[in-house]
């Protein structure tokens, strides 16, 4: 989300800001994309052509960036900040159309998908993209990062400044289980159905610094606790402090890190929708005084756990009562949370109807299992994926 890094770092506050408070808040999405054979799914390493082809002329309307990924067969696509969530929308698009243009003629088609779906003979370890950073990163970690072979949507919030965001971080955790079972679309791993709705975020626990975190209450706290992992050799540096939500390292953005990617681009943008006015509501309650809910990072694991499991096909621990209630209670009790907050930013009408989708088809979870179930072949799943990564009514 490229906005005025330097400004915000020097002053405190973001350009265009009052008293602290950005409105209305500016949004970046990142999503990451696998890269797979146009007939078979077989994972490809085809990032760096695919995106050398994808780099817009000079002069060229201003869209967003293609850029590399640890892995070859992946790649990222950054919109650049928006007020108006149809804009980020609109950019995600033109990226996928560029990538699956520029990969036509490799025979490689882009996969919002958040893994891989076949059991491949070709084994991830040797398909880490050259750079000096990325082999830092594997050899500290080892196999937790030769197994990290997949694919998330980060969605940035600008905030005013870190005691903003860290007052948002704060205020935020007991709702993040329910963005993780709107956004869970991987169930099928490796060849096999995993049982769960979201594999991929039960994988990316396997980072040490990935997860919920406790209260920092302010941001000496929370800085205090981010260089404490870089001490101590959990993280390299900021940048590879995977928490949930984040204070970004390069914007001047909560960043929230807990969503598959998103084969459909309406549950992207639902999610970045409900990301913003999640910042903004909290961010209200923390200048009105009122304290973070005391939830136990044990409790938001255990939260978090059930929603990747089961996404939204059974109860979730609702933030409201503490109680499971069923999926679709929750989601109807965290619109009328943000009603305010959605309606000031013009988005209310498309999320009231995103989670009325969602009541009705499922999650990108459910549309895989429903097409298997209907097919009985994995390969009708993947090209149903790869149809729908380009599809966009």
């Amino acid at each position: 989300m490229p906005v005025h890094v330097s400004e915000v770092r020097a002053t405190g506050r973001v350009p265009g800001s009052a008293h602290g408070v950005v409105t209305p808040r500016r949004v970046g999405v990142e999503e990451e994309l696998l890269l797979g054979d146009a007939v078979t799914g077989d994972l490809r390493p085809a990032g760096p052509q695919i995106i050398s082809a994808c780099e817009l002329p000079v002069g060229a309307v201003p869209g967003a960036l293609i850029k590399r990924e640890f892995f070859l067969s992946q790649l990222e696509i950054a919109t650049l900040p928006h007020v108006d969530i149809a804009d980020i929308r609109r950019e995600m698009v033109e990226a996928r159309a560029r990538i699956a243009d520029a990969g036509s003629s490799l025979g490689v088609a882009p996969m919002a998908v958040p893994g891989p779906i076949l059991a491949s003979p070709t084994s991830p370890f040797d398909a880490i993209s050259p750079d000096a950073r990325y082999a830092d990163i594997e050899r500290h970690y080892g196999d937790v990062a030769r197994q990290s072979l997949m694919c998330a949507l980060h969605v940035h919030v600008e905030v005013a400044d870190d005691e903003e965001g860290v007052a948002a971080i704060d205020r935020v955790r007991p709702w993040i289980p329910v963005l993780i079972a709107i956004g869970a679309n991987s169930p099928y791993w490796r060849g096999g159905d995993t049982g769960y709705d979201s594999w991929r975020s039960r994988v990316w626990n396997m980072w040490p610094t990935s997860g919920p975190a406790e209260l920092f209450g302010n941001a000496e706290g929370y800085h205090t606790v981010v260089q404490d992992m870089v001490d101590r050799g959990a993280a390299l540096d900021a940048g590879l402090v995977n928490l949930d939500v984040r204070l970004s390292s390069r914007y001047p953005t909560v960043e929230f890190r807990v969503a598959d990617v998103c084969t459909d681009l309406d549950d992207a943008v639902l999610i970045a929708a409900l990301a913003r006015a999640l910042v903004s509501h909290c961010a209200d309650q923390w200048r009105s005084g009122a304290p973070p809910a005391a939830w136990r990072v044990d409790e938001l694991r255990a939260a978090a756990w059930r929603a990747a499991r089961f996404g939204l096909t059974s109860s979730l621990v609702s933030p409201v009562t503490r109680q499971l209630i069923d999926a679709v209670d929750v989601l109807q009790q965290l619109v009328a949370l943000l009603a305010d907050p959605l309606e000031q930013t013009g988005d209310l009408a498309r999320v009231t109807a995103g989670v009325a989708a969602l009541g009705v088809r499922g999650n990108g979870a459910s549309r895989q299992r429903a097409v298997f179930d209907t097919h009985g072949d994995i390969a009708a799943v993947l090209a149903d994926i790869r149809t729908r990564t380009t599809t966009h009514a």
